[in-house]
């Protein structure tokens, strides 16, 4: 047996030992694996939808085919964001570009009576003034000037005394229509300031390049102007037409090469004051847009891959410029202390010789 005044001791040693025991060293924990940080997602850059441009060419009455293009174009998701317009087309374009959607065309050429935009002036040899169709396109367009139309618009018109192409896209619209529309031969020309104006089909019979001055990146060009394919033209205004469709051919030919896509509804030998046929020039504009889509769709998603990949090489190109900014320069080798003149290495040699 202990001695009673050992036992504070023993257990005193006791406690010790169990907590020597409890203390001592656990094993380690293995250590956890680096983790490798994902490297950031790809954001690719936000690229401007394409502005598609409509460019409406002249042809008079076979003009209503125009109503068939925009209306199949509309009911397959291309909806243009510029329109510009020759002649017939400068009449469907201020009407649509006024916010007009397909139907409320048709509607209106369906109702259109002819007598409400022709007066014959029996004292000007027989020319059409030309003021009944200007004040017919202001009160459709609700009386507004070109550049408060909901979508941009441009009339092409021809100045008689230098013959040069002048774009209306500003003004009085159904004063620019007038002027775009004014047959030689067959209206009066139109005063606008100092100048006379006349039907803008002599020098721009399909305005490409007036759609893709109103910021187009994608020109649909609608085509039915006349040709001469050796066929007798019926009447004083399809003479007219025909004429200045040869003086201009081959000037149109030009600008329709610079056109994206070219429609072509089938009107040609639909007559050029055959109003009677409004409903059939409908229908051949629908037919012709309809064989165009595969096209049009084809061009489009071609065009936008161009621009995301030259804007992905742009951001690649910014990328690059900026982590070269965050590097800092390397030192100078001289700078480094340690290989100038330590004693255990040898002297630097690009110290040596600059030193």
């Amino acid at each position: 047996m202990f001695p009673r005044r050992a036992l504070p001791a023993l257990a005193a040693f006791v406690v010790a030992a169990l907590v020597s025991a409890c203390g001592g060293t656990r094993p380690e924990a293995p250590p956890e694996a680096p983790v490798t940080p994902l490297p950031p997602a790809r954001v690719d850059p936000v690229v401007p939808p394409v502005r598609i441009g409509l460019a409406l060419g002249g042809g008079a009455a076979k003009g209503f085919a125009h109503i068939g293009v925009i209306k199949m174009l509309e009911a397959n998701g291309f909806k243009p964001d510029v329109v510009a317009g020759t002649s017939a087309g400068s009449v469907v374009g201020a009407l649509y570009a006024s916010g007009m959607d397909p139907f409320q065309l048709q509607e209106k050429a369906v109702a259109l009576d002819e007598a409400s935009i022709r007066d014959v002036r029996l004292f000007a040899g027989g020319l059409v003034q030309g003021l009944k169709l200007q004040d017919y396109v202001n009160e459709q367009v609700g009386k507004r000037p070109i550049e408060r139309m909901p979508r941009p618009f441009a009339a092409v018109a021809t100045r008689l005394e230098t013959g040069e192409r002048t774009v209306f896209v500003r003004g009085n619209a159904g004063q620019a229509v007038r002027a775009s529309s004014s047959v030689p031969g067959v209206f009066e020309p139109v005063t606008i300031g100092s100048w006379q104006y006349v039907d803008g089909g002599v020098v721009s019979p399909v305005p490409v390049d007036a759609a893709r001055e109103l910021g187009a990146d994608f020109v649909i060009a609608v085509d039915i102007s006349s040709k001469a394919r050796g066929k007798r033209p019926d009447g004083m205004l399809g003479i007219v037409n025909q004429s200045i469709a040869i003086m201009g051919q081959r000037l149109g030919e030009q600008e329709l090469a610079r056109a994206d896509v070219v429609i072509r509804p089938n009107v040609l030998d639909y007559g050029s004051a055959d109003f009677t046929r409004r409903n059939q020039a409908i229908l051949e504009g629908e037919k012709a847009a309809l064989a165009a889509l595969p096209q049009i769709r084809a061009q489009l998603e071609q065009l936008q891959a161009q621009r995301l990949a030259a804007a992905r090489e742009q951001q690649a190109r910014l990328a690059a410029q900026r982590e070269a900014a965050l590097v800092p320069p390397p030192k100078p080798a001289c700078e480094d202390e340690g290989s100038r003149w330590n004693p255990l290495r040898r002297k630097d040699a690009a110290c040596g010789a600059s030193n």
